[in-house]
Order: C-alpha cells, then sequence, then structure tokens
C-alpha cells in the first residue's frame, strides 16, 4: 500500500471552554473524512490543560454535537481507545518526562526568570524589535539541573536555534519559511507541572499514531514550535494542513458578535444535521461534479485534501437555510420531515400528536418552511379557533362579506370535500357571478386561516376540513 493510500489518523482536540462552536464541527468533518475514506481513524481527545477557561459542562456538549452531526470518532474519552487517556488533564504524568528528555539532549532548558523580570523583558524586546531574550539559556545545564534539584522553580523553556530558519510543509500552501530569530523560546513545561499546548500537542499526536493535522490556518504561527519539537524527539512528521477560517459576509473571522457560532443554536431553530454538514462541506471545497446537494458518503467518495482553496469562505446563514429547505423538500421522503418534525417539537415542549392530520399539515407547509422553527409560527390556525386575522386578510373579510355565506353554503353540501372538488365549486361560483377568482377565493384565505400568506387554498381547505372550514367562514360573516 502507498503512503498516499495508506489509512490516516486524524483528530480534533477542541478546549471545552465554552458552546460547541461550527468551526470545531467544520474542522472536524473534514478530519472525519481524510480518516475513514482511508480506512483510517478519527479520534476525539480533549485538551482541558487551560484550567482558568475551562467549563465542566462544555466536554459533554461538544460530545453531543459530534453525535448530532454524525461524526463519531472511533477513540475519545466517550468511546475510550488503545491510545487513552483522550483528556489531557488526565495525561499529565507523561508531559514532564518528555519535556526533561529534550532538556537532556540539548533542546530545551530550565529558565528561572520571574513573571516580573519577563514582563520588562517583553517590554523591551517589542520595543526594539526582536524576540524576548532569555538569561537563562546561556547557563550551563549542569548548574541549572542543581538549581532545579534544590526546589528553585522554574519552567522549561524549547531550545530555538537563533541561525537559520524552520521550514514547514503544508498540504494546502507551498512551504512556509520562518526566520529562527523571530521564534520565541516558547515555554513547553510551566513550574506547576502542567504543559503548555504545544508540548502537550505535539507529544499526544505523537503517541496516539496522528499521521494528519488538519486544523485552522490560525495555527500556521504555531507549527514551527511543533515541527521544531517533531525534529528535536527525532519523530516524524505529520502532515499539516491549515484549512482556511470561517468568515463573516465582510470577510472578518466568524464571530459570535456577527453571526450565531454556536452548534447548539443551529440545532435549537431546527436545522438538519445532513445540512449543515453539507454546508460544511463547501467551506473551501467545491464538488468535483458541481454538485452541491451530497450526502457525507459522497463527500468522503470524492474529497481530496489537495482540492480545498484558500480564500475565506463566507458562513452565511442565508446559505444554510437554503441548504437546508432543500434537504426538506427534495431530499428527505414527506414520511421522514414529519418524524423529524414531530421529534423536534417535542424537544421545544410543544405537544401535537403525530397522526395523519399533522402529517398533512407538514406535507403542505414543508415547501413554505426553511428551518423546523418557522412551523407553529406559520401554522397556528391548523391547531386553533383562536388564531389571530391580521390587518390585510382583514380587509379581505371585509371585502368579501356577501359571497363568504354563500361559499359556505355550497361548501357545506359539497358531496366529496376534496381540493379538486373544492377547486371546481370556486370556477363554478366565480363564472354564476361573472368574478374572476381573484375576487372569490382571497376572503376564504383570509377567513380560515386569518393571513393572506398561506398554503394552496384548495389543499388548505381539504387539509382543515369540512366542518371547521364552514364554520370559521360562517363566523366571518357573523
Amino acid at each position: 500500500m502507498s503512503a498516499s493510500s495508506a489509512p490516516r489518523v486524524t483528530r480534533i482536540a477542541p478546549s471545552p471552554t465554552g458552546d460547541p462552536h461550527v468551526g470545531t464541527a467544520y474542522i472536524g468533518l473534514f478530519n472525519y473524512t481524510l480518516a475513514h475514506q482511508s480506512g483510517g481513524k478519527f479520534i476525539l481527545r480533549i485538551e482541558d490543560t487551560d484550567r482558568g477557561r475551562y467549563v465542566a459542562s462544555s466536554e459533554q456538549r461538544i460530545f453531543d454535537m459530534m453525535a448530532w452531526l454524525g461524526l463519531t470518532p472511533d477513540e475519545s474519552p466517550l468511546q475510550g481507545g488503545p491510545n487513552g487517556p483522550y483528556r489531557q488533564s488526565e495525561r499529565f504524568g507523561l508531559y514532564g518526562d518528555y519535556a526533561r528528555q529534550l532538556v537532556e539532549s540539548g533542546h530545551a532548558y530550565y529558565a528561572f526568570e520571574t513573571p516580573e523580570e519577563l514582563a520588562a523583558r517583553r517590554e523591551t524586546a517589542q520595543q526594539e524589535g526582536h524576540v524576548i531574550a532569555i538569561p537563562s539559556r546561556d547557563l550551563a545545564p549542569a548548574d541549572a539541573k542543581k538549581r532545579v534539584e534544590a526546589g528553585e522553580a522554574a519552567v522549561i523553556r524549547l531550545k530555538v536555534p537563533r541561525d537559520g530558519e524552520t521550514v514547514v510543509n503544508d498540504r494546502l500552501r507551498d512551504p512556509i519559511h520562518f526566520a529562527n530569530k523571530e521564534i520565541d523560546d516558547k515555554v513547553l513545561l510551566k513550574a506547576d507541572g502542567y504543559p503548555t499546548y504545544h508540548l502537550a500537542n505535539v507529544v499526544d499526536d505523537r503517541l496516539m499514531g496522528v499521521t494528519h493535522v488538519v486544523r485552522a490556518e490560525e495555527w500556521i504561527t504555531s507549527t514551527p514550535i511543533h515541527a521544531l519539537l517533531y525534529r528535536a524527539f527525532g519523530w516524524p512528521e505529520p502532515v499539516f494542513a491549515h484549512m482556511p477560517l470561517l468568515r463573516n459576509a465582510d470577510k472578518s473571522k466568524i464571530s459570535k458578535r456577527k453571526n450565531p457560532t454556536s452548534v447548539e443554536w443551529y440545532q435549537q431553530q431546527g436545522y438538519l444535521p445532513e445540512a449543515m454538514l453539507n454546508f460544511l462541506a463547501t467551506m473551501g471545497w467545491t464538488h468535483p461534479e458541481g454538485q452541491e446537494i451530497f450526502s457525507l458518503a459522497e463527500f468522503q467518495r470524492v474529497f481530496k485534501l489537495e482540492d480545498v482553496t484558500l480564500g475565506g469562505p463566507v458562513f452565511s446563514q442565508e446559505k444554510l437555510r437554503w441548504y437546508n429547505g432543500k434537504y426538506l423538500r427534495e431530499v428527505l421522503s414527506d414520511e421522514e420531515v414529519a418524524r423529524r418534525l414531530h421529534d423536534f417539537l417535542a424537544q421545544q415542549k410543544t405537544d401535537l400528536p403525530n397522526d395523519d392530520y399533522f402529517r398533512a399539515v407538514t406535507r403542505l407547509m414543508t415547501p413554505r418552511i426553511e428551518v423546523f422553527s418557522e412551523f407553529m409560527d406559520k401554522t397556528g390556525y391548523f391547531w386553533s379557533e383562536n388564531y389571530l386575522v391580521d390587518e390585510k386578510a382583514q380587509k379581505a373579510i371585509d371585502a368579501g362579506q356577501e359571497l363568504l355565506p354563500q361559499l359556505a353554503a355550497r361548501l357545506k353540501t359539497l358531496p366529496e370535500f376534496g381540493a379538486d372538488s373544492i377547486k371546481q365549486l370556486f370556477h363554478d361560483y366565480a363564472g354564476e357571478k361573472g368574478l374572476k377568482l381573484g375576487k372569490v377565493m382571497p376572503p376564504v384565505r383570509a377567513a380560515v386561516a386569518g393571513t393572506m400568506e398561506s398554503p394552496d387554498l384548495p389543499d388548505l381547505l381539504a387539509t382543515l376540513g369540512q366542518e371547521r372550514v364552514v364554520a370559521r367562514l360562517n363566523k366571518a360573516v357573523q
């Protein structure tokens, strides 16, 4: 098997610090696809070393998001696996050993500077336009080790070469060159024994067998640190690929100030997970055959990492709504739409029986909604006789006071109350009275629905039923 066709191991490593972000879902989709199309493994690791920002409930919400999307990891804190544990907070015992290994090999050093000393040096470095100078870098290793053994507080820093450059290969870009003199000696292990992101990330990826690191392009500036760590340990580097960031319409980085960024918000609004995945797949990638609507299985079949484009993809709510509407109308069956809608309404504490009437209303209204949360707002007149009548509808009712009782009488005696027979009744009545249908039907629509925005009138009346329709027409006259 060639290297390009070998099973790939990918991962996402979100931090449990808040709402489950659409960016995590986006990166998760591409990692899941890259692994599974090769028969590999997709790992979910929780990076919870930043205890100051840790949110206890956030971890479960990440799991729930991935389950809702159908991006089930092969290894995770929930599934377990041969490379666990999968929370960094449960792996602390191993990071110190790896950091000290780098000290022993000369690729890292103990640093004793206090926060106050570092703040002063950082300010000077910024003013003079160079990286911060760390005096401990020049200590004899034996002397530094004695100070640590004597109990003096120290961090471990990466010893970045001061000459030359670090070149990073990225599957989506030309090689990226970083001048070593512009790279800080990053802290790898804090004085309290906690690892920093850089050390924990690289060690965990190595121990978990990750072959492809696919992440957002905001991590590009961290990648030379990671590449230097791989080289210092003598480990082969994974394939790096930095995906374009999701953008707002103004090309700024997507943020909740301009767009809802929580996947939970879209779930609560009644978006479909298939539509969300389909939409996210088009962020930086285009189906080779020009298809806009495609399944996760189809995405896995045709996706190639090198086909990702780097222009900032716009996360457009309007476009996502369009995708969702297409799935409701063209992909899912009527029965499946009704089932999912009923489940959604039940979660929203709306108790409607899942009967023939509910399914008929759903079929009638599906072309008129984009997301499930719109359903109840547009269908109140199907469930209650206390529906509101808007101003436009009231004017139509007032204008139709003469014909409404006549039509009510005819509809009451209609032998078969179906859409075709109702339509014929309207045609016959209009012909007899010398009226256009545009004069006959609006008052009826207004009377039975309280709005002029409703489905095709014969279908609407057939769904409401003969008794209800006649009663509403008579009530409108009274």
